[in-house]
């Protein structure tokens, strides 16, 4: 095991990967920007370092500070978290060159993976359905207008080179599609330094269902069930659950299969997570693999009762699983809450700002993961998430009713979040139904 790991993160998932590494006898390291000099959770480290000045591109994004940082402090292992760096095969590459271990997949299984097009091309060998796409890049506007016409409207724009919703354009039309083209094009330059693009079929009243693995260095791959997460806002996830209500047990045992499949075919270690669309009729279609561990990771936790973060720097240490996959059973409903700091009736636009009074919501079954206080300000530099709100309860119905209850007593004033929007899922009719699909926030609010 390792002895001390530098975090590569900040906010609620950085104060998570230290109590992993507490509670596992490894010492922690957390690097900051000036603008978390003051962070809450910064105190439960062993040691911190300032890498930068408030912006990420100074500090959170910049490799050579954080290798620098890693190197004083004579660590045996990054944890890169979720976003920032999590998913660069560069900054894999330069911890390991530094004799640092990379808590996360070979730096080629991130690029493999991480390239939307090889990804599928490695799930259609794999005998992973896939969506009918381009098989491959559209050179230009006019491939693009052909292959949709050929294929039938409504189809998606997406970015080759990464994920998160950026670069991606849902399109009815000709129309639609040459205006999109250009901007989904700039998005995606912007966000992943790649303008690639390609076009798949439009899943229409779709689910989003995406599996959990775990993978050692021995050539072992458990699944840990699937979450639902496909109340969306703008392709950014709010509410996840698990089991997925739109699923039969039929339906879940070969999307879960096919997950293992995939990730075995990548030669695969480390946390990760693999996203299938499920259409009306209960077939499902690869969508992407994030090579890293997930926000949305504690419903997992919850229902399975297995800490993936301590699997997840065990495994990077060498061990083998600690599970194997007939160990692995699911119990009860769990239900996340992502509570962020935007304003649901103004575009979700994001509301930073000082919190005043912050109250959190408890009982038996309820998880808030977060290091946000009362005094703390959100910033508008990082991400708006303030905390997760996770509930596991032995239904669904009774999940949801306790969901409800901490909604309401969930107190964050005076800024804007989407708690209150919130209330008004859990107590929709097609939701408590299990009626939703990726569409429904759009539709409905």
């Amino acid at each position: 095991m390792f002895s001390r790991v530098l975090i590569a993160n900040r906010g609620e998932i950085a104060l998570r990967i230290i109590r992993a590494c507490k509670e596992l006898g490894i010492q922690t390291v957390c690097v900051f920007s000036e603008e978390d000099r003051e962070a809450s959770y910064l105190r439960f480290a062993d040691r911190t370092i300032c890498i930068g000045s408030g912006a990420a591109i100074d500090s959170y994004l910049k490799i050579d500070r954080i290798i620098a940082a890693a190197e004083v402090a004579n660590v045996d292992a990054i944890h890169p978290g979720y976003g920032f760096l999590a998913e660069n095969a560069q900054f894999a590459d330069a911890c390991r060159d530094s004799k640092i271990e990379f808590i996360g997949p070979e730096s080629s299984a991130m690029r493999l993976l991480g390239d939307k097009i090889e990804a599928k091309k490695l799930a259609k060998k794999s005998k992973v359905p896939t969506i009918p796409w381009t098989e491959g890049c559209v050179e230009d506007d006019e491939e693009a207008v052909g292959w949709a016409a050929q294929t039938g409207y409504p189809v998606m724009i997406k970015a080759a080179g990464g994920g998160g919703g950026r670069g991606i354009r849902l399109v009815h039309n000709e129309a639609a599609l040459r205006h999109s083209l250009p901007a989904a094009r700039s998005e995606a330059q912007a966000a992943f330094k790649n303008a690639a693009l390609y076009l798949e079929k439009a899943v229409e009243s779709a689910r989003h269902v995406e599996v959990q693995i775990m993978g050692d260095r021995h050539g072992s791959v458990v699944h840990f069930y699937e979450r639902d997460c496909s109340l969306q806002r703008r392709h950014q996830k709010l509410v996840e659950e698990s089991p997925s209500p739109g699923l039969s047990d039929r339906a879940r045992e070969e999307l879960c299969k096919a997950a293992v499949r995939l990730a075995q075919a990548a030669k695969y270690h480390g946390a990760g997570t693999i996203e299938f669309l499920v259409d009306p009729k209960g077939k499902f279609y690869f969508l992407e693999m994030n090579t890293r561990i997930q926000v949305e990771h504690p419903v997992t936790e919850a229902v399975t009762g297995q800490d993936l973060l301590k699997m997840q720097i065990a495994v990077a240490a060498g061990a083998p699983m600690p599970v194997r996959q007939k160990d692995v059973k699911p119990c009860g409903a769990a239900i996340e809450c992502r509570i962020n700091a935007e304003d649901p009736a103004n575009g979700f636009r994001p509301c930073p700002g000082k919190i005043e009074q912050f109250f959190l919501p408890g009982g038996l079954g309820v998880r808030v993961d977060t290091c946000a206080h009362a005094g703390m300000t959100i910033s508008p530099r990082y991400d708006s998430m303030i905390a997760k709100l996770i509930v596991h309860r032995p239904s669904r119905s009774e999940a949801i009713a306790c969901m409800q209850r901490c909604l309401d007593e969930f107190t964050i004033e005076p800024i804007r979040t989407t708690v209150p929007l919130l209330r008004e899922i859990f107590r929709h009719e097609r939701f408590v139904k299990g009626d939703v699909d990726t569409g429904f926030i759009e539709r409905t609010w």
